[in-house]
């Protein structure tokens, strides 16, 4: 068994569907914004470490580690903070549902797996071949009933609450903006120091929300001093494409803080920057959830 403290992983026999997530939620709702973190979850159930030949500080090389502490004021603001407590390693919901590498696995996938995304070429689909780094997880080969496993009782009920918080949304607003919040290595960009953003904005190229909105965003954190690229290197996945319907009102943007900011990236520890950075943070998450005319536009126009 693992050691179980604030910032090491946690080992489990297993997370019912229930524990697969929990939903920070305000006492009154009262903003169109849901925060979302798919990827800082520790909870490792003792089945897949027994399948992995990574140590226990390797495994979590792939991890958003701490981004739901940093959206956690979301709450204090009238909007709910969705966050998966199962770790991407295991199984990763910001992808399709199957997108599975055929070469894992010692029994032959259904045709109707998607074997041949770049994702997956990449060796980081739904169940992911590699962590961030490049060390292959397994030991041997997995079976399919393994993967509908994990996608069933952990990945589906995450996107059933993250689709609930949507509907809630628009229920009350008739808009709603999810923000799926997301780290990124310090070296995420190639080109030295200078090229090394603080913070990746993506909107799918401009497709997922108005301008107005990613500029906003945008605007507020180079007023808190930092850096900010839009969607190079990253323009949004599975999230951010999937959930945005601008003619029903619902908008998506993708944010990717640099890790160096807050934690040391071989550890996994927060450093002395993680103050600054939730507090960055708390910045922004009330200016986004004070949004709501840049959120009605796309479903006004669309009537």
């Amino acid at each position: 068994m693992l050691d179980d403290d604030e910032d090491d992983i946690s080992s489990a026999p297993g997370v019912s569907a229930h524990d697969a997530f929990s939903v920070l939620r305000p006492e009154t709702l009262c903003s169109p914004v849901v925060f979302a973190s798919p990827h800082s979850g520790r909870r490792y159930p003792a089945s897949f470490l027994a399948q992995s030949k990574l140590d226990a500080r390797a495994i979590r090389r792939s991890e958003d580690a701490f981004i739901d502490e940093l959206f956690a004021v979301a709450p204090e603001f009238g909007a709910p903070l969705l966050r998966a407590h199962f770790p991407r390693a295991f199984v990763d919901a910001n992808r399709e549902p199957y997108e599975l590498d055929p070469g894992m696995f010692g029994d032959a996938l259904p045709d109707w797996v998607n074997t041949t995304s770049p994702r997956v070429a990449a060796g980081l689909g739904t169940l992911a071949k590699i962590v961030a780094g490049g060390a292959e997880i397994y030991r041997g080969p997995l079976a399919f009933a393994d993967a509908v496993d994990r996608v069933e009782r952990y990945y589906e009920p995450y996107h059933q609450a993250l689709q609930g918080l949507i509907d809630d949304a628009v229920t009350t607003f008739g808009c709603c903006l999810v923000v799926d919040c997301h780290s990124m290595p310090s070296i995420a960009v190639p080109g030295g120091a200078q090229m090394h953003p603080d913070i990746v904005l993506g909107d799918c190229h401009g497709s997922t929300c108005t301008p107005d909105i990613a500029d906003i965003a945008e605007q507020t954190l180079r007023d808190l001093g930092l850096g900010v690229h839009r969607n190079k290197p990253y323009a949004g996945g599975f999230t951010t494409r999937h959930y945005a319907r601008q003619h029903a009102g619902v908008q998506t943007l993708q944010i990717e803080i640099n890790r160096a900011l807050y934690m040391d990236e071989t550890s996994i520890r927060r450093h002395g920057g993680f103050e600054r950075m939730a507090e960055r943070m708390r910045v922004l998450t009330a200016r986004l959830a004070n949004l709501r005319a840049e959120m009605l536009a796309p479903a006004l126009a669309a009537e």
